[in-house]
């Protein structure tokens, strides 16, 4: 068997993932050299550059040699040894860790470390009760948490896998030597040696060494933090760089893994994958480090709120009953079960669940939330910002007309309008793909015999505009295509009727008369130009595109969407704000948005916003519906101007284009068929190009947020309600209101009865408009609601004081007994009186696993003084009378909520 060529250690030191056993086998091959060194190859920033700066500065030749392949790309079977040797093309991230170290990890909850700090002591000092107690509070929360968090997380693995980037590899085809050798392969399949082809729109797969590029720019701002993009080349020789410079950024020839392509064409080798690219050693000292959206700080706010809180009011517990019972140690045990009472530990579990199972249902209804904090700004969006085509209209363009300047059908221009679609190498956009849906014109053109590619200009977003250069009787022939507007501006004259005429400013009036009138007929409008230059060998570029001769104009429709008036009714109905950000033409966008019922208040053009300043463009986007004939960075410029006027703003998109405003916006919407760069940007992917299907994740989103509030305040105001209890209690009461392990079992019942709120409804009316994050209402919320529960709870210690004769030390089982079952009745209750701002029970009604929990709950707290259980936490059987009164008082706990909710929602506005 011949063997191959040896790989120097150039690429040996970056496959660190390698173990001796593969080296050895793999140099058996011949792959490569040995080392003299037996451990694993330095990788840091360091050996990283030197290795990109000599793959930089080597000549084709040998930089090909060296990674054992050529220009034609690795066969698969020199791919799968690569792959097994250097592992996948992954940049470190965020993984979720083993089990057991996410298991271990939820004991570092604040909340959990009091109730072991409690665990502990109530050990030392023999109260076996109390441990046991504790023991499953803990227990219960830890692996509930546990579960709910390690599942949310495989979900949002899950979910993600669904999205794919891909890369355009070159691979020989192992049984037909003459195939096409291009293939769309997963950026993870990518290995050192294999050759790739980059266009617009695309993802750097991986760090890469130009072989040829056309034209090519591309932004490096995740590296470099420049927004203008740079332009890249293979040099002058095609054999080195630059050697005036040690900056792998500054290379003309490289490409790193991270940046963008904005436009042109490129071939390219790749020289390092994953965690061995430039990238790769950035993002490896970033894993872990994630900032906090705005709900993760609001709900980091309210537990601290609590957390003081209960630093707080313990001491005062503790020194209270210490002063009045005379027994330190017991008042000590009373004031950390207070503690347990006055925090949720049961938090991390309800808001995990919630995202869990709202990014379920959401995948459920097409949408792929990517990450599982954004489904709180998906409910929170009240503007949306889309773009028209593909949104607005259907996915599919359909080619209408072909005409010359004179609006006549002609063939000529369709001629043209092919072959330039035909030969060109970048992006094909939906307008090539419906121009090359016209297979006749192939024979007939004899599209790939009678003509030869030579050259080709690719297409950006300042020109507008395209142009491949082709070999047609021993002549170069220069087809450009592209705005209307960008056209005229590089045509001299014009073809009327076989002649060749001056473009003169008459003529250019009657052309954008006609490009109107196609407009307002809903044609977006592309114009045809060519040019005959004599055969040269030097390349052609954006120079070249001058003293071109205007051939016509080619019309497409592409014709609104059935859904699109229905699904912008319904966003309307659910308090969104629809904004189209376009770079089509005005009149096109105006005609598509009155054909789907959407009025518009206003319309900006690019030009207009670019003049603008930040002042002036705060206070015009609040009024204007359509902007048109954008770039990229003025959409993004007014994503960023409605956030400051406050509003949370999602972005719909698809291209290259909308990917600086999928960054900025609050929560970036992408679909499964965008280019790479804009499913990279999003938070939230549809599988499905409809506002229908957003606008049911729109729903879902505030459903899920619905849930997490109210938990949260049903917490908070229960707590805070909880502590005038026993601060009244433990002021006149000659013994405690409760013991220690009575506390700690109500709060396990209550947090228990908890545990169903995220498969809970919503009302409608709290759906219908969009739903933001308000910390200051969470303590307006306990202040006010919280006592309500303190006037029964007072009603009861009077009841068993003055009624039962439960007033000393020898009859306070009864009086605790008492207590236990009302306080964990009315804190059940409260679940049902605070999730809706309705009357419960009969204008709106909870799911069917909160009706069962909760009143699950609520029959074991009545019957747990009844119990073995009972005897064995000190409490004691009460007798009927008493359950007539604990009727009245729950009824009469309900009225006066319903009461003062009613007040609180016309004095604040909102419940929940």
């Amino acid at each position: 068997m011949t063997k191959k060529k040896h790989l120097t250690p150039h690429l040996l030191e970056s496959a660190t993932v390698a173990t001796h056993q593969s080296r050895a086998a793999l140099c058996e091959r011949g792959l490569f050299k040995r080392r003299a060194a037996a451990g694993p190859a330095n990788t840091g920033p360091d050996r990283v550059t030197a290795a990109l700066l000599e793959g930089a500065r080597l000549p084709v030749a040998e930089l090909l040699a060296r990674f054992d392949t050529t220009a034609e790309g690795l066969p698969m079977t020199e791919v799968e040894d690569r792959l097994a040797l250097f592992g996948p093309n992954e940049i470190a991230h965020e993984r979720p860790p083993a089990w057991y170290v996410q298991l271990l990890g939820g004991f570092k909850n604040p909340f959990i470390l009091v109730l072991l700090t409690l665990a502990v002591v109530s050990f030392f000092t023999g109260d076996t009760k109390a441990v046991i107690v504790i023991a499953v509070m803990v227990t219960l929360s830890v692996l509930i948490s546990f579960s709910q968090e390690y599942r949310s997380q495989r979900t949002a693995e899950k979910l993600k896998s669904l999205v794919r980037s891909t890369a355009t590899v070159v691979r020989p085809h192992p049984t037909e030597p003459g195939a096409d050798r291009t293939r769309e392969v997963p950026m993870q399949e990518l290995v050192p040696g294999d050759v790739v082809h980059l266009s617009a729109g695309d993802l750097v797969p991986a760090d890469v060494r130009l072989l040829f590029a056309k034209d090519l720019f591309v932004a490096q701002s995740a590296l470099t933090g420049e927004a203008l993009p740079v332009e890249k080349g293979d040099t002058a020789t095609g054999d080195a760089a630059d050697t005036t410079t040690d900056s792998v950024l500054e290379l003309s020839n490289l490409c790193l893994t991270g940046a963008t392509v904005v436009s042109g064409t490129a071939r390219a080798l790749v020289l390092a994958t994953g965690n061995r690219t430039y990238f790769g050693q950035l993002a490896r000292t970033l894993v872990g480090k994630r900032t906090l959206t705005s709900f993760d700080k609001g709900i980091n706010g309210v537990s601290w709120v609590l957390i003081r809180f209960m630093l707080v009011m313990v001491p005062v517990v503790f020194f209270l009953n210490g002063f009045t019972k005379h027994d330190w140690g017991e008042a000590f045990f009373f004031a950390l079960s207070v503690a347990v009472g006055l925090t949720p530990e049961m938090l991390p579990v309800v808001v995990s669940a919630n995202l869990a199972k709202g990014g379920l249902k959401m995948a459920k209804r097409k949408v792929v939330v990517k990450k599982l904090a954004a489904i709180q700004n998906f409910g929170a969006m009240d503007v949306l910002c889309t773009d028209k085509t593909g949104t607005l209209t259907e996915d599919k363009i359909v080619l209408l007309k072909h005409l010359n300047i004179y609006g006549q059908e002609t063939e000529d221009v369709l001629e043209y309008a092919y072959l330039n679609s035909f030969y060109q190498t970048g992006l094909k956009n939906l307008l090539d793909v419906a121009v090359l849906e016209h297979v006749e014109l192939h024979e007939s053109l004899k599209a790939g015999t009678e003509y030869a590619k030579v050259d080709e200009v690719p297409f950006d977003f300042d020109r507008r505009r395209m142009s491949v250069v082709l070999e047609h009787r021993h002549d170069h022939l220069l087809l450009c295509k592209g705005a209307p507007e960008g056209i005229f501006k590089v045509c001299t004259h014009a073809e009327s009727y076989g002649e060749v005429v001056p473009l003169t400013p008459e003529l250019i009036a009657s052309m954008d008369r006609l490009v109107t009138a196609m407009n307002e007929d809903g044609l977006r409008v592309v114009a045809v130009a060519v040019r005959t230059f004599a055969p040269r060998t030097a390349p052609y570029g954006q120079a070249d595109e001058t003293g071109l001769i205007l051939a016509g104009f080619v019309g497409f429709l592409d014709p609104p969407k059935p859904s699109t008036a229905a699904a912008l009714r319904a966003l309307r109905q659910s308090g969104v704000t629809v904004k189209v950000l376009t770079g089509d033409s005005e009149i096109i966008t105006r005609k598509v948005c009155r054909e789907v019922g959407l009025p518009v208040e206003g319309i900006l053009l690019g030009s207009a916003v670019e003049a603008m300043t930040n002042a002036e463009l705060h206070e015009a986007v609040e009024v204007t519906t359509v902007f048109a004939r954008l770039n990229p960075l003025q959409k993004a410029r007014i994503v960023s101007q409605l956030q400051a006027r406050g509003h949370t703003v999602g972005f719909m998109g698809d291209g290259i284009n909308d990917a600086p405003s999928l960054r900025a916006a609050d929560v970036g919407i992408s679909v499964d068929t965008a280019v790479d760069i804009a499913k990279e940007s999003a938070d939230i992917i549809l599988l499905e190009k409809s506002l229908l299907v957003l606008e049911e994740g729109i729903v879902e989103g505030r459903r899920t947020f619905g849930n997490i509030i109210k938990y949260i305040k049903m917490t908070a105001s229960s707590n805070f309600g909880n502590v005038f209890s026993v601060l009244g209690a433990s002021a006149f009461l000659p013994f405690l209101p409760m013991l220690p392990i009575h506390l700690l079992v109500q709060n396990l019942f209550y947090d228990v009865s908890q545990l169903s709120i995220p498969w809970d409804n919503m009302d409608a009316d709290y759906l219908e408009k969009p739903r933001k994050w308000d910390a200051g209402s969470v303590g307006r919320f306990m202040l006010f609601i919280g006592p309500i529960s303190s006037v029964f709870d007072y009603a009861t210690f009077l009841l068993m004081y003055f009624v039962f004769k439960a007033n000393t030390p020898a009859h306070q089982a009864l009086f605790q007994s008492g207590w236990f079952i009302e306080g964990l009745l009315s804190q059940t209750l409260i679940v049902h009186m605070i999730r809706t701002e309705r009357i419960p029970f009969f204008q709106s009604t909870a799911s069917r696993p909160v009706l069962l929990l909760t009143g699950t709950i609520m029959a074991l707290g009545i019957w747990v003084p009844f119990s073995p259980l009972g005897r064995y936490l000190g409490l004691v059987p009460l007798p009927g009378i008493y359950f007539v009164w604990l009727i009245g008082f729950l009824l009469s706990y309900c009225v006066l909520t319903q009461i003062i909710k009613r007040w609180y929602i016309r004095r604040f506005g909102d419940w929940l």
